[in-house]
């Protein structure tokens, strides 16, 4: 008698996200507010003590806000009177050239608190350093019932079929296998993508690619302090002084001159670059990494999807990294939820791409910006530019850093889960929020008479705002019924936020966004077919 010993078949899950960086871990916690389970494989065991990112813009906390993340996010944070100063300097021994400076967080909320025109942000930006969100993002990750964590677990292979995908995983330190049955795969797993590599999707460039070293340090020599608080410093012979928590750790950036990594002490080319005898406490980590702006080529293949920077990588000028991945992880996530839950459609899916992957175009173009920036410094100044000629040039970009536009001004106009609109679309501004419904944006965050917040009155899913003061969105509310179709009702009779608004019905989506407006006159004979195309069940 022969014995046959079956393996055990590979446990399903609805969402395998791979990778549990601030995007894979705002992924999930997106799933779960949405209530879907899901997996979160992450190579690294423990957080990496190299900071990566420093600064989430106020788009991205909005976004986390709904997460229930901003309270400790901004107590891990650079405190919220230091100023965003950037110096422009020859020597740090002497006075800076010129210096950009943005407003501080306590300084953005006096403005948000003097104007009610839709204009400013319902949260202000925060500088953190990256590993302290990624550490908040696995915390959370493993308190939520829905999210089931495991650390040191890579992707070895994934094949797909009509149902789902089959992912081959290795422990990093014992070498154990496992599988995982998923029906839907989030790439989240960085710039040197395994699942991108397996599903041979491309990345198209821009531009060349350089290499960089980091060295990340702790320091309270007095030299430091000299020029007050700032965001970062740069120095005409090449270097990047980033102040990591607004006292006493740091981080150096040069850009080496080949693609060999840099294998001297990075703490000399510090002292050199920025002219002065820096006194370093301790060396924390030392990074090598490539600039690189690159966009993939498609976001999907089949039930795999690319996040982050598996999408998109760009220099860390502008911050456009990080937050575009945030913004993936919420627009991917409410609706793969919404499909895991069943009311969405197909085609919510296939809008994933068709809106995140402008925006990384978009934005890709916006770093390539302030980038050139960085690089006709330097070089201004090796040219033998004069002091005064090197001022004149940065005068005219300090308009790079007050740019709320590029961060609020997103509009999804090729969106096909949006109702668009004909006629002239709003204008776009680079330094402000311009406040409109117009579908596709972001809508307006506006305060009604008794002070409450409308974004603070948005349900989960889809949200119909109805200013009207007579239930004029009432057939559109059973329409959603009908089909199962979460949606919340708020009723807001202000005047003041019917004219910010612009429509006596706004629907809204879960990441804030407009889905469809019009008067209670232009409300449409068909509800089910508008709600239909904005829950992608149109084909």
């Amino acid at each position: 008698m022969v014995t046959t010993h079956k393996s055990p078949a590979p446990a399903e899950v609805d969402v395998l996200v791979v990778g549990a960086g601030p995007v894979g871990a705002t992924l999930a916690l997106e799933l779960a507010r949405h209530g879907v389970s899901s997996l979160v494989v992450e190579r690294a065991e423990h957080v990496s003590r190299h900071p990566k990112m420093d600064f989430v813009n106020g788009r991205s906390m909005e976004l986390l806000r709904r997460l229930g993340l901003v309270d400790a996010i901004r107590e891990l944070g650079v405190p919220s009177d230091h100023p965003f100063t950037f110096l422009w300097t020859r020597d740090f021994a002497d006075d800076p050239l010129t210096g950009w400076t943005y407003p501080s967080v306590d300084e953005l909320r006096l403005r948000m608190a003097a104007a009610n025109d839709g204009t400013q942000p319902r949260e202000p930006y925060q500088r953190v350093l990256g590993s302290l969100l990624e550490r908040l993002g696995r915390e959370h990750c493993r308190a939520n019932d829905l999210v089931r964590l495991r650390e040191g677990w890579t992707v070895v292979s994934l094949t797909q079929d009509g149902d789902g995908v089959t992912v081959s995983l290795r422990h990093t330190a014992t070498g154990e296998r496992d599988q995982v049955r998923t029906r839907w795969l989030a790439a989240c797993d960085g710039a040197n993508s395994t699942v991108r590599e397996q599903c041979g999707i491309a990345m198209d460039d821009v531009g060349q690619r350089a290499l960089h070293c980091d060295v990340y340090f702790s320091s309270t020599d007095p030299v430091l302090a000299k020029h007050g608080r700032f965001f970062l410093a740069n120095a005409t012979r090449g270097l990047t002084l980033v102040s990591r928590d607004g006292t006493s750790t740091w981080t150096g950036t040069f850009p080496l001159p080949g693609d060999e990594p840099f294998r001297g002490d990075p703490v000399e080319v510090v002292r050199e670059r920025l002219g002065v005898d820096l006194q370093v406490d301790e060396v924390l980590a030392v990074a090598h990494w490539e600039g690189r702006l690159a966009v993939a080529r498609t976001y999907r293949k089949g039930a795999v999807f690319l996040v982050g920077d598996a999408a998109h990588q760009f220099y860390p000028t502008g911050g456009h990294g990080a937050n575009t991945g945030l913004g993936d992880a919420v627009d991917l996530g409410w609706k793969l939820a919404a499909v895991v839950n069943g009311w969405g459609g197909p085609r919510l899916l296939d809008s994933y791409e068709a809106e995140r992957r402008g925006v990384a175009l978009f934005n890709r173009e916006m770093c390539a910006n302030l980038l050139e920036v960085w690089r006709r410094f330097p070089t201004l100044a090796a040219h033998g530019a004069s002091a005064a000629e090197i001022v004149g040039f940065l005068d005219r970009e300090r308009h790079q850093i007050d740019n709320a536009g590029i961060h609020f001004g997103h509009r999804y106009r090729h969106s096909p889960v949006v109702r668009h609109e004909e006629g002239a679309e709003p204008p776009w501004d680079w330094r402000s929020i311009v406040p409109t419904t117009w579908p596709g944006g972001r809508a307006p965050s506006v305060r009604l008479e008794d002070g409450t917040e409308v974004f603070d009155l948005l349900g989960p899913e889809m949200t119909l705002v109805d200013t009207s003061g007579r239930g004029a969105g009432r057939p559109l509310v059973d329409a959603a019924e009908r089909l199962g179709v979460p949606l919340t009702s708020v009723s807001v009779p202000d005047r003041h936020v019917a004219e910010v608004w612009e429509r006596d019905l706004v629907l809204v989506r879960p990441d804030h966004h407009v889905a469809w407006r019009g008067n209670a006159s232009e409300l449409p004979a068909d509800c089910t077919a508008l709600l239909d195309l904005v829950r992608g069940q149109v084909s």
